[in-house]
């Protein structure tokens, strides 16, 4: 991927127009199946080449919108979707002709799944949706979402198009962090979608989103991790070439521990993402290991983009500086695909303590 080729960042058309370029490059076929148009190579090979977008586009956003596609839309169609809707859905998802995503999230509820009320009504004609959900990455220029929702109390997932009648993908409210990953809101009233729209059996809703939500997790960070890479070779460039009292300044103790910490920190989170590549590319489960990396990596991104500001001092905060704006990126981190607090919790309850626990 030759970099200089990526468009250039600003709104929503330049959003979709860089996602498209990373999907003419393959970017979104690893790890998949070759028998579902994938590469049929590993998710070390996915990884590798996430950190290498990341490092080269330095776009937080960018790599936010790529996961939501892969995990919230493209995963759960290969791995529930019919024949049907994998032979109509991942040919222009995997190609970038069209964007996707997932909906989970409700005004009222978070990411608290026992909380979700969307609800989903079967008719004669099909299935017949309302209600709100907010902060969807990928709105409103996302073609298709799994939506999810609750068919006689139980929660279900469904395919809903950007032009259904009823449908409305919004373009607010915008968050500061990640901005290149447009976000709003979806609001469904009396949405009629098909029968063969839904994902799953009724009820496999919980199952498929955590799923997704494993998978986002572990590996949202691969491409992050090439933008902490960038963040750590100019602090150290830097720390060269400035000078304090006729000293590099990399030479103050102070300064020089800081990037040890930011080295100390990338390199973990490089650990972490790829032991949960070595685990899904032997079939192991990776719900734990999934949460200690999420937990881990969004709270070392936060503090090395923190460091990388103070070691550049003013400069690092001037109006167009990459590193002020990886800030509010990685404060951001901090809270999709679950806030650190609840990784904390899934940890604990898979020890056995704390919070669902039973």
């Amino acid at each position: 991927m030759d970099p200089d080729r990526l468009p250039e960042l600003g709104g929503t058309t330049a959003s979709l127009q860089r996602f498209r370029y990373c999907a003419h490059q393959g970017l979104l076929k690893h790890a998949i199946p070759t028998d579902c148009g994938g590469y049929g190579n590993r998710f070390a090979d996915l990884v590798a080449a996430h950190e290498a977008l990341g490092k080269s586009c330095k776009d937080s956003g960018l790599l936010l919108s790529i996961n939501a596609h892969l995990w919230g839309a493209l995963f759960p169609l290969i791995n529930y979707g019919t024949a049907q809707q994998q032979e109509t859905y991942l040919p222009p998802l995997l190609t970038g002709q069209w964007l996707g995503g997932h909906a989970i999230t409700e005004p009222q509820a978070g990411s608290d799944l026992n909380a979700l009320t969307m609800s989903a009504t079967q008719t004669d004609e099909g299935f017949l949706l309302n209600g709100h959900k907010r902060y969807i990455t990928n709105t409103p220029i996302a073609d298709v979402l799994v939506v999810y929702a609750r068919l006689d109390t139980k929660l279900s997932a469904f395919i809903v198009h950007n032009d259904d009648v009823g449908a409305d993908f919004l373009g607010s409210p915008q968050v500061s962090g990640c901005q290149s990953a447009t976000m709003g809101d979806v609001i469904l009233t009396h949405c009629l979608i098909p029968i063969t729209r839904q994902l799953g059996k009724t009820g496999s809703g919980n199952m498929i989103v955590q799923q997704a939500l494993e998978l986002e997790r572990a590996f949202i960070f691969a491409g992050l991790c090439g933008v902490m890479a960038w963040q750590l070779d100019n602090v150290v460039k830097f720390s060269r070439e400035r000078t304090v009292n006729g000293l590099h300044l990399g030479k103050n103790q102070a300064i020089s521990h800081k990037i040890a910490d930011m080295k100390v920190r990338l390199d973990t989170i490089r650990l972490w993402v790829n032991e949960c590549a070595r685990l899904k590319d032997n079939n192991k489960r990776i719900t734990l290991a999934s949460a200690q990396t999420k937990l881990f990596a969004a709270e070392a991104f936060l503090q090395s983009s923190l460091d990388a500001v103070q070691i550049l001092g003013s400069s690092g905060l001037l109006e167009d500086s990459p590193m002020a704006r990886l800030v509010n990126d990685a404060l951001a981190s901090r809270l999709f695909s679950g806030s650190s607090e609840i990784q904390k919790n899934i940890i604990a309850a898979l020890l056995g303590t704390g919070e669902g626990y039973r």
